[in-house]
């Protein structure tokens, strides 16, 4: 018999010690691994396994408060590294909101933890690939409130530079490229904990390897959901990239000598960038009248963006189309703003974090609804930076007739980060969902058009100014995803909803069976 102060047991207890703080290690390294699948790491085949070790680790741990701190140490290892670009803006307060957006991994790892946990029984494999791709597309939906910084760190996103598997992304959007790359990884950690301890189970793990596998593979194939051009027709744009220009006159000037440089009807429309007119074409007439002209000698149509206070009072970030011998046309307002980069949320309650960040310090005024603006070529949807990582704003553009998409960035703030060639790439998942070309202009990079397949038709980095040409190839077919919109995410609330419900039951049927005598319940 072994005594509690014997050799023998405090080695045991130091073994298990040990053993907990190497999965817990584990499981941050492996948060860290997932983040950099994203560009501009750019390792995209790390989202195919890198979330695995977590799972394991999660599954087998003794207890769920233990299962559940090492799932927030890997979510805590995502947003860190994933968001690291933040910390300029943020400041100290970096820390508490890594960990607060940490927390929402939680009920994935109590669902893991739960259904992993028994690997004995061979059920919980099918269970685990079937449920917890699930609960994590419904932890990213909620993430992905506008309020909590939107669509940034999505895990489909790490698949933009791979249109091979693009095609899931317009069958479903980017919530059933996540849900299939959980799918995969839940399926490798299987396999490893079939093969691994002291019940291994060979035939079992291979089950779970062709799983995923078979997954893999069906991915691939999705490709005959991507829309094809219409043929020869085209949306030829030109985008002008002046660099990092901090006074709203000399980027004026910086903008309109780069413009002036382009041959005259050698585009269909030139782009500028978010914020490129720091005046309101209202109120400051002779900046109207620059623009105009320019527009005049090159009979061509100049789309730009102005960030300035309106004749009523407010702040708005509005693309404004120009064209030739008419003049400002049509306008489209910025709708999904930046939070605490360009409004407070709660600003009674929260205006203090303006005083320790470069929070914004008036509220802008957001516009409402899409707009399609007629050029001869065909019709332009236009949106504006942050705007373009909300799949649901992309449909609708799609939707109310766009041929094309253009998006007028500006990322200056996180100039050099990864957050440029982040929101860069993703264009091409937009792309493949809306089944619509698109093209990326940024005030300081990156920029960047896709095909409506995902495929990349131009790059132009934050390291480079001048202008670029890209031809965006029409295509009129519609998507599953545009027609049937986020019918994964109900289909996550429907499989979230039984289980809880049959669980619940389960456990009501035991509870009742146990307060009865001479009753058992298997």
């Amino acid at each position: 018999m072994t005594h509690p102060g014997s050799t023998a047991t405090v080695g045991f207890t130091t073994r298990l010690r040990w053993q907990r703080w190497a999965a817990r290690l584990v499981a941050a390294a492996s948060g860290c691994a997932l983040a950099i699948a994203f560009p501009a790491p750019g390792l995209w085949w790390l989202a195919w396994v890198g979330l695995a070790p977590t799972l394991v680790v999660v599954a087998r741990a003794a207890s769920m408060p233990e299962a559940l701190l090492r799932t927030w140490l890997a979510a805590i290892g995502f947003v860190a590294v994933g968001h690291h670009w933040l910390t300029g803006a943020l400041g100290v307060f970096m820390v508490p909101a890594v960990a607060l957006v940490a927390t929402l991994w939680l009920p994935f790892g109590a669902v893991a933890h739960v259904v992993l946990g028994d690997t004995n029984r061979n059920r919980r494999g099918v269970l685990g690939v079937a449920i917890l791709p699930a609960v994590w597309v419904l932890t990213e939906v909620v993430r992905s409130v506008p309020v909590l910084a939107g669509t940034w760190g999505i895990l489909g996103l790490t698949q933009a530079p791979v249109p091979g598997v693009l095609g899931v992304a317009a069958l479903g959007g980017v919530w059933l490229l996540s849900a299939v790359l959980v799918a995969t990884n839940t399926a490798l950690a299987v396999c490893v904990m079939h093969l691994v301890g002291d019940n291994r189970r060979p035939g079992r793990a291979a089950g779970a390897a062709l799983a995923a596998a078979a997954l893999v593979g069906l991915s691939l194939s999705t490709g005959v959901f991507l829309a094809e051009p219409d043929g020869n027709r085209v949306v030829r744009v030109t985008g002008v990239q002046p660099g990092v220009v901090d006074d709203g006159g000399a980027r004026l000037d910086a903008n309109l000598a780069l413009t002036n440089t382009i041959a005259p009807g050698s585009a269909d429309v030139i782009v500028w960038g978010q914020s490129s007119v720091a005046f309101d074409l209202d109120i400051d007439t002779d900046v109207t009248k620059r623009l105009e002209a320019s527009a005049d000698r090159l009979g061509t149509n100049l789309l730009v963006n102005t960030d300035a206070r309106s004749p009523e009072g407010r702040i708005t970030k509005t693309s404004v189309l120009i064209r030739p011998g008419a003049g400002a046309s049509q306008r489209y307002a910025k709708q999904r703003l930046v939070p605490f980069g360009e409004y407070i949320p709660a600003r009674p309650i929260f205006g203090w974090v303006e005083r320790f960040t470069d929070a914004a310090d008036e509220d802008r005024l957001p516009g409402a609804g899409v707009v399609v603006m007629d050029l001869d070529a065909g019709r332009v949807g236009p949106l504006v930076s942050y705007e373009s990582t909300f799949p649901d704003l992309r449909r609708a553009v799609t939707a109310a007739g766009a041929d094309v998409v253009v998006v007028q960035a500006a990322s200056t703030t996180f100039q050099g980060s990864w957050a440029q060639p982040q929101q860069a790439w993703g264009e091409a998942v937009r792309a493949a969902e809306s089944g619509r070309a698109t093209v990326m202009v940024a005030v300081s990079g990156t920029s960047a058009a896709f095909d409506a397949r995902g495929r990349r038709l131009a790059w132009l980095p934050a390291s480079d100014t001048g202008t670029f040409d890209v031809a965006l190839p029409v295509a009129s077919a519609t998507t599953p995803y545009v027609r049937f919109g986020d019918w994964v995410v109900a289909l996550a609330v429907v499989v979230v909803a039984v289980t809880a419900a049959v669980t619940l039951t389960r456990r009501l049927r035991r509870r009742r069976g146990s307060a009865l005598p001479g009753v058992h319940v298997a």
